[in-house]
């Protein structure tokens, strides 16, 4: 029996037993034309109304999906308005996530246009295979086109759940202990007569259905949502705290001495004793997804016919609608979830945490209700990319690697704490959590390869984050390899191509050095440190991205600057070039963080110690380098462009960091400290 087909037997136990027992499962349908001929919409006047099958989160795939929409219907981008979807506009489609919005949703929509368009013109209809469409063989567009809803974001027309505005509207807040969700805690006491007392108090909701994992919230209803600030500090909440640890992630993501770790994607035989080239050991630290909007909805329950309107920015707006029917008891078919826009998401609108809440409160309030999460609740009370350790050994011979063994723990990212309690956690650990390993087979071709790794649950939520697992494995890929190109003494490019036999990662490999002018040396002087590194990888099998960057750091302080980075970028057919280039900086700017500035403080008892961007830094503005982005059409399938550059950019600042100190820097992030350290070694 496959691993696959043991998990679902598994899991049908409990499932037979009471399905309240399982949490709701995301429906994954692959998008059809017969979805997508609800998708478009003729309006009359040659005008039309394209419904977005796919969440805007800042992407700009409206533009993408417009502009197929317009060379298939052969119109005007501007004949064709964009519409926000919600439950009932359309069939059920899968969440938004993987980068796949163009590579799986470009021929379906394109087929359901053409054929709008035949139907039009009184044509019969056929069958329309993707060499057939004029949307996806035409010639690159190089122009710009007007980003999909430009107009209202710089008219400040409402997008975001928190524009929404409903008669008779109150503010709902759930308050819940600062600790982490793994920790059994609930209410202890509070002081009701002041909160009442307060200009603006409408309520305090206990419910049983406000514990998030195992933490107990209070909701708390006002009628301005400065008013709840007021309320909260007037209750002087006291809280009832299981004792934890959260010290314990350190000793749970320790690698044994010897054995075998539980999964592994390659288990060729290498000899375990006897010398290694490279024997380094990696770590990353917990990280944010810190969007810009924190999450919120707004719910509208209506008690007469026990219905449910809700509004939210989410990447899976069919999971919310389900998880709501479950969690409220109501008829799935009078629940209906309007989707909006999000002002950045990341993987952190997967799962389904403050709808539950804004529904709950509205229906305890008997009136709409809006839930704009804080700053400090999305820290506290979010999930987070996990801490990894990674052991990456490598021998040479004759200049080239001969066998390499890397061994990887983190915690769970696609089976999250945040939404599966540990006894089903436990059943789908036997499969293996594909979001830590994503990544972690390296580009190259290598003859021995022993990939192995696991997942262990930690006292704090983790779960999926902008390329899940790809960003730290493929750092640590790129990292030890570079170092193999160094002890070998052979130029890092030479040492890639002389290890690759994809031709399409040779290309993007070869057209960023000639566009950065590799192997040209930089130069540093008494105060500056200066290097180049360089870094490639594949995306899901389907899209491939170099990078090089270029460090500078002072020698004095150890203050370190990534002045530019050059990208070449590979992620097959190009339909919005601006778009594209846009997702490629955003990952860019992304791996500039995790090298030098990302990582979340965790309190050795509660948690995530952090309310906000100063104790949890993103880059700013000042930080920004230089971005020279060469993007390579050749006509293939389209690939996706919203995480692929995350296999290649931290690489190749990291790269870049032991070119200019001449030490490998194995821990994320690499702070002012350890470059002084390292700059200081340098100059003695």
């Amino acid at each position: 029996m496959k691993r696959r087909e043991l998990l679902g037997a598994l899991l049908s136990v409990p499932l037979l037993a009471g399905c309240s027992m399982l949490p709701v499962i995301p429906r994954r349908p692959e998008p059809t034309r017969a979805d997508a001929m609800g998708w478009i919409s003729h309006l009359g006047a040659g005008r039309f109304e394209l419904r977005l099958p796919r969440a805007e989160i800042g992407q700009h795939i409206g533009t993408a999906l417009r502009r197929i929409a317009a060379d298939e219907l052969g119109v005007a981008l501007g004949a064709i308005s964009l519409a926000l979807p919600d439950s009932r506009s359309m069939s059920p489609v899968r969440a938004t996530v993987g980068s796949d919005s163009v590579k799986d949703f470009a021929l379906p929509l394109a087929q359901a246009c053409a054929a709008l368009r035949e139907a039009l013109a009184g044509r019969p209809p056929r069958e329309w295979p993707a060499s057939a469409l004029r949307s996806l063989n035409g010639a690159p567009r190089q122009q710009s086109d007007a980003l999909g809803f430009g107009r209202e974001i710089v008219s400040g027309a409402p997008l975001f759940a928190a524009d929404v505005r409903l008669p008779g509207l109150l503010y709902g807040r759930v308050l819940r202990a600062p600790v982490s969700p793994e920790l059994a805690s609930r209410p202890a006491g509070f002081n009701a007569a002041a909160a009442r007392a307060l200009p603006g108090f409408v309520a305090l909701v206990e419910h049983p259905g406000l514990t998030r994992a195992n933490s107990q919230g209070l909701g708390l209803l006002a009628r301005t949502p400065g008013a709840l600030d007021r309320i909260e500090a007037a209750l002087a909440l006291q809280w009832q705290v299981e004792d934890g640890n959260a010290a314990d992630i350190e000793r749970l993501l320790q690698l044994p001495a010897q054995g075998r770790l539980r999964h592994q994607l390659r288990a060729d035989e290498v000899a375990e004793t006897g010398a290694w080239d490279v024997d380094l050991v990696f770590e990353t630290p917990l990280a944010a997804h810190n969007g810009i909007e924190p999450r919120c909805a707004v719910a509208d329950y209506r008690a007469a016919d026990q219905s449910l309107r809700l509004w939210t920015g989410t990447q899976d707006l069919f999971y919310v609608r389900d998880t709501l029917v479950r969690r409220l008891a109501l008829d799935e078919a009078k629940v209906q979830v309007h989707a909006c826009r999000a002002g950045g998401a990341f993987g952190a609108r997967t799962l389904v945490l403050v709808e539950p809440e804004a529904a709950l409160l509205s229906r305890a309030a008997g009136a709409p209700v809006k839930v704009q999460w804080t700053r400090a609740q999305e820290l506290q009370q979010g999930f987070h990319r996990p801490p990894s350790r990674h052991q990456l050994r490598a021998r040479l011979q004759h200049g080239r690697v001969s066998d390499w063994w890397h061994r990887l723990i983190s915690s769970h990212i696609l089976f999250t704490p945040a939404a599966m309690p540990r006894w089903m956690q436990g059943l789908a650990d036997f499969a293996g959590d594909g979001g830590v390993s994503r990544g972690a087979l390296p580009p190259y071709a290598l003859p021995r390869q022993r990939i192995e790794f696991d997942a262990r649950r930690l006292p704090v939520h983790t779960g999926p984050w902008r390329g899940l697992g790809a960003g730290p494995n493929c750092w640590v890929i790129e990292s030890a390899i570079d170092e193999c190109a160094h002890l070998a003494g052979i130029d890092p490019l030479a040492f890639r191509l002389a290890h690759l036999d994809n031709a399409r990662l040779r290309r993007v490999l070869q057209r960023v050095a000639q566009a950065a002018d590799w192997p040209r040396p930089a130069l540093s002087d008494a105060q500056i440190l200066r290097g180049r590194g360089l870094a490639c990888g594949i995306y899901k099998g389907s899209a491939y991205a170099a990078v090089i960057a270029e460090v500078e750091v002072e020698r004095a302080s150890g203050a370190a600057r990534v002045s530019a980075m050059h990208c070449a970028h590979d992620c097959g057919r190009i339909i919005q070039p601006d778009g594209v280039r846009a997702q490629i900086e955003g990952n860019l700017v992304w791996c500039l963080g995790m090298v030098l500035i990302e990582a979340l403080p965790v309190d050795k008892q509660a948690g995530i110690a952090a309310s906000g961007f100063a104790e949890a830094p993103i880059p700013r503005i000042h930080d920004l380098p230089v971005l020279h982005i060469e993007l390579i059409d050749t006509g293939e399938p389209s690939g996706g462009a919203g995480e692929t550059a995350m296999v290649a950019g931290a690489g190749a600042i990291a790269n870049a960091l032991r070119a200019a100190t001449g030490r490998r820097f194995t821990r994320l992030p690499v702070r002012a400290d350890d470059l002084r350290a390292a700059a200081g070694t340098l100059a003695r």
